[in-house]
């Protein structure tokens, strides 16, 4: 579990010092020779990131704030109740912020493989500054190539990701004590000093500017929080503590002894660290490690919308299941070539990683800080100490709010773009979620109860129909609207009618011997609630076979029955309170274009009849 957390948790910070102490030493040269106290400090700043940050923060505390095991911002607003929020509670404005943050991490998506991979093929600039035209077509050509190869799943890439992450931190190692041994005197910057006096003594921007830039060193840091539950928090707390931490700690230490010793070497101080002889071969080994940080982050937005989907954060979206071995490995289409689109364009637009990373700053700083806000009201309802609490995370969302505001200066130059991805995914999901409930009020003036159902199949059926019917229902309770039009047009029922609803629960994980309830309205009529976790996949033919294994459904043959499915038509309305127009117009288009309840609730096709429902909203 330790090794494939080091593929899969600290691909993305295991890559940062390509570019990290590059950037952070540019900004406290300003444009001049970079001096040799400039370098102690910015070494000394990295360190202590390092420390407080990743080491402290996420590790010891925040992994802390699990749900059953599972991590993440979406763990975090299911922790706290947040979904079903009343409007203008404190836990509604709670939701909306916990959306923005989930929302930055599909701008943290687009980013992180355009600037990884441009820092690792600029490498081949250091020999050959003739090969500077052809960084950005490599860059797109294994890009592209990444995007398409998500379809075939992650498993074999998945199995050398681990032994290829340990071989890199060990060439970080080793690159870093070679520079080490160079100038010895850099071991001065492990003194928190360093960086403290170093900041306070320069120009306010300027400091900002260096912030900001250190900041890319704890970037990725976040992914341990969000991969908790497919490792464990020991195997990510033993990953960081034995093998990255001091491989980080030690290549970044290398670099700046190299700049103590040739200031020149600011423009690539990594590949500068190298043997001659090298550099192609690290060149090509840094590509693979990039493109292993990008699969993390590419399969973390899967995840995420996986969980956001069945939350009702999110439009339904065809998920594809890429092996029957994992149930993590999944395969979202659409969200994977808008990522594409987002991160070739911003290869396109930027064209280095030096244009990108103020981009990929503001985004991470802002994710953390809101992760740090939501870690501490968890604490506080498990009946940690607030006091306690407001000084410990308090302490550490100054810092965040300290490095988002460093990023921040950076918004003209790039940084509006994860931002501006987030804003759009975060109004969506409002929009959606919004649209959700008012469609549900809709449905609730229009549901008839249960009294008029048994009334129905009692007294007013012309006949009863042989064989089982199944009818989704969204509600557990009342008559779905499509029985409802069965009967209007029809004017009988199956001698046997099975009502379905399926909940998905704040919990990750929900157990087979807890996943139904079977409720007998009256002979021949029953309600089946199949209950699943937000990380689970809701099949109710699944559901069904199991409730049939355990007894609770007797007599039933799956495979001869008829699901009926309410398929609904949106009209937006000015009449009925809700949304401006035009959102309920943008919900009718999402909802007229998400994943058919069918297909999306694994039905089989060939046994589903639809029926169409006009609802305004």
């Amino acid at each position: 579990m330790t090794m494939g957390a080091l593929g899969v948790v600290y691909g993305d910070i295991g890559t940062s010092p390509l570019y990290a102490l590059k950037e952070a030493a540019k900004a406290a040269a300003h444009g001049g020779p970079v001096a040799h106290d400039a370098v102690l400090g910015v070494a000394s700043l990295i360190l202590w990131a390092l420390l407080l940050i990743i080491s402290l923060k996420y590790a010891l505390l925040i992994l802390r704030a699990d749900n059953r095991g599972e991590g993440g911002i979406v763990a975090l607003l299911a922790l706290l109740h947040a979904r079903n929020a009343q409007p203008g509670t404190w836990r509604a404005h709670l939701l909306v912020v916990g959306l923005v943050g989930a929302a930055l991490l599909y701008g943290d998506g687009a980013i992180t493989p355009a600037i990884s991979v441009l820092s690792a093929i600029e490498g081949l600039k250091v020999d050959a500054p003739s090969l500077a035209p052809v960084v950005v077509p490599i860059t797109i050509a294994i890009l592209v190539g990444l995007f398409m190869m998500q379809k075939q799943g992650t498993g074999f890439i998945g199995r050398i990701f681990g032994p290829v992450m340990l071989a890199w931190f060990f060439v970080l190692a080793a690159l870093g004590i070679h520079g080490i041994v160079m100038a010895p005197a850099v071991l001065a910057a492990l003194s928190p000093l360093y960086a403290f006096e170093f900041l306070i003594h320069q120009d306010f921007h300027i400091s900002f500017a260096i912030l900001g830039a250190a900041f890319l060193a704890v970037t990725g840091g976040e992914a341990m929080y969000a991969d908790m539950g497919h490792f464990g928090r020991f195997p990510i707390r033993l990953a960081w503590f034995a093998i990255c931490l001091p491989a980080l700690v030690l290549n970044y230490f290398g670099q700046a002894a190299l700049l103590i010793t040739d200031p020149t070497m600011i423009e690539n101080p990594f590949f500068q660290l190298c043997p001659d002889a090298l550099h192609y071969p690290l060149v090509a080994f840094s590509a693979v490690a990039t493109v292993i940080a990008s699969q993390a982050i590419i399969s973390g937005v899967f995840s995420l919308t996986q969980q956001s989907i069945q939350l009702g954060f999110l439009p339904r979206m065809q998920i594809r299941h890429t092996t029957s071995v994992a149930i993590g490995q999944i395969y979202v289409p659409l969200v994977n070539w808008l990522l594409a689109a987002a991160t070739l364009g911003a290869v396109l637009s930027f064209g280095s990683s030096e244009a990108l990373a103020g981009a990929y700053g503001i985004a991470v700083s802002l994710l953390m800080a809101i992760t740090t806000l939501l870690a501490a009201l968890v604490a506080i309802q498990w009946g940690y100490s607030p006091w306690l609490v407001v000084a410990v995370n308090g302490f550490f969302f100054v810092i965040d709010v300290i490095f988002f505001s460093a990023n921040s200066i950076k918004l003209f130059e790039g940084g509006w773009f994860p931002l501006l991805l987030a804003a759009l995914v975060a109004f969506m999901m409002l929009t959606w979620r919004s649209g959700v409930k008012l469609v549900e009020t809709a449905r609730a003036k229009l549901r008839q109860p249960e009294e008029d159902l048994i009334e129905t199949a009692v007294n007013k059926c012309s006949a009863r129909l042989p064989g089982t019917a199944i009818f989704l229902a969204s509600a557990p309770r009342g008559v779905p609207l499509a029985l409802t039009q069965f009967v209007k047009h029809n004017r009988v029922l199956h001698e046997r009618i099975v009502l379905v609803t399926v909940l998905i629960e704040e919990l990750p994980h929900i157990a087979d011997e807890d996943r139904a309830e079977v409720i007998e309205i009256i002979p021949g009529i029953t309600r089946v609630i199949l209950h699943y976790g937000f990380m689970q996949n809701p099949t109710i033919y699944a559901g069904l076979t199991l409730v049939c294994r355990q007894g609770k459904l007797p007599g039933i043959d799956l495979s001869n029955i008829t699901y009926y499915v309410g398929r609904e038509t949106i009209i937006p309305s000015e009449d009925i309170p809700g949304m401006w127009v035009w959102r309920e117009g943008l919900f009718a288009f999402l909802q007229r274009n998400a994943e058919r309840s069918a297909a999306f609730f694994g039905v089989p096709t060939k046994q589903v009849v639809e029926f169409g429902t006009e609802i305004e909203i």
